[in-house]
């Protein structure tokens, strides 16, 4: 939503598309470096606090950025502005997800994900459309405004649910365990990274199809139904019980993931094609569901806000890197180069989920050591 604003506010500001995909970048690349240094700060002070200073130092930073673009600043202050507002966002879908695994129990935590998951596919269907609405019914800036309200209003409340704050405090006399010296967490973040860098890839693939179908309209239509068939998908995922691990459902997912894709290079017809972005949409859910889900039995506890906050910022970077070279190869040559490119991409994560088997399937040590504030909170 914030990039989506800023884009709208900007080329409303300043008629300038350049000015505004470099901002919106600025912003986009600050969050993925920044996130895992507040996921690491998180396991190590407690979410609670983490949340609450960046919440006011958001506040700080997007109140400086929507005065720069407003204003008519030169393109290097609402940048700086854009990387300050960036660097203290925290990643809400990481943070959320080292809450439940403190809180539910193991049997249910793949349905938790699942229900997270769906969670997402409905702000990505939901979100740019709401800050479009307000961008263009109230004020250029309404977009950004509403995203400043709403991300203050959920730092808090997630702040105050002390119940599901995960354990922030290694135990005595032990240092810190870093989520990174666990072999499997960088198979899941690179086999992230190729995921979104499909997804990234498949986004530009829509957009080029509408455009060369004389219906650029139909681009948000199409990648809308790849979020319907996510969320579908996500739902029976996360209601069955599968008899396979974890670890053997990631290439499973990963693999129909890649193959969902490669319809799609062929399809000629608009109508065909709101058929396969549900399709390609399937596996999206459960391949995310079962990284989260492997996440959790591999990184350390005392760790886990830090190792989320990994996946989604490779996630992010794969996502822009999809985007950049899809919409590379859809100039050279059409949409179906992007569509190739999509499917390279979940090759790489399939193939990772493959070869990295024996790191994905060492779960934690069931001896690893439990914090005061832990076992104060069982009891």
């Amino acid at each position: 939503m914030r990039s989506v604003g800023c884009l709208l506010l900007i080329s409303a500001s300043t008629g300038s598309m350049a000015e505004a995909g470099t901002v919106a970048a600025a912003m986009l690349i600050a969050q993925g470096v920044a996130s895992p240094v507040l996921g690491r700060l998180a396991d190590r002070l407690g979410q609670r606090r983490v949340l609450l200073t960046a919440c006011l130092a958001h506040a700080v930073g997007m109140t400086a950025l929507l005065v720069s673009i407003v204003l008519e600043a030169p393109l290097w202050l609402m940048t700086v502005a854009a990387v300050a507002a960036g660097c203290t966002s925290v990643s809400f879908t990481s943070f959320m997800r080292a809450r439940w695994a403190a809180m539910v129990d193991q049997g249910l935590l793949r349905a938790a994900y699942a229900m997270e998951s769906m969670l997402d596919d409905t702000i990505f269907l939901v979100g740019p459309l709401l800050v479009t609405v307000a961008a263009s019914a109230v004020h250029p800036a309404a977009g950004l405004v509403a995203c400043l309200v709403l991300t203050t209003v959920g730092s808090i409340a997630v702040a105050l649910h002390r119940r599901s704050e995960p354990a922030s405090a290694p135990a005595p006399g032990r240092g810190a365990e870093r989520a990174l010296g666990v072999p499997g967490v960088w198979i899941l973040m690179f086999a992230y990274a190729g995921m979104g860098f499909q997804f990234g890839a498949v986004d530009v693939t829509m957009i080029a199809f509408a455009r060369e179908a004389s219906a650029p309209g139909l681009a948000g239509v199409f990648i809308s139904l790849i979020a319907v068939g996510s969320l579908i998908a996500g739902l029976v995922y996360g209601s069955t019980d599968w008899r396979l691990s974890q670890a053997r459902l990631l290439p499973v997912t990963t693999g129909l993931l890649t193959l969902g894709v490669v319809p799609l290079a062929f399809v000629r017809s608009p109508l065909l094609m709101c058929f396969l972005a549900v399709v390609a949409g399937i596996a999206i859910s459960p391949a995310l569901i079962a990284g989260s889900t492997l996440l959790e039995s591999l990184a350390p506890k005392t760790a886990l806000s830090e190792a989320f906050s990994w996946l989604t910022s490779c996630g992010a970077l794969g996502i822009a890197s999809g985007t950049a070279v899809g919409g590379q190869l859809a100039d050279l040559g059409s949409s179906a180069w992007a569509a190739w490119a999509g499917v390279g991409g979940g090759a790489v994560a399939l193939v990772l989920s493959l070869a990295g088997q024996s790191a994905l399937r060492r779960s934690r040590p069931v001896s690893e050591p439990v914090t005061k504030k832990m076992a104060v909170r069982e009891q």
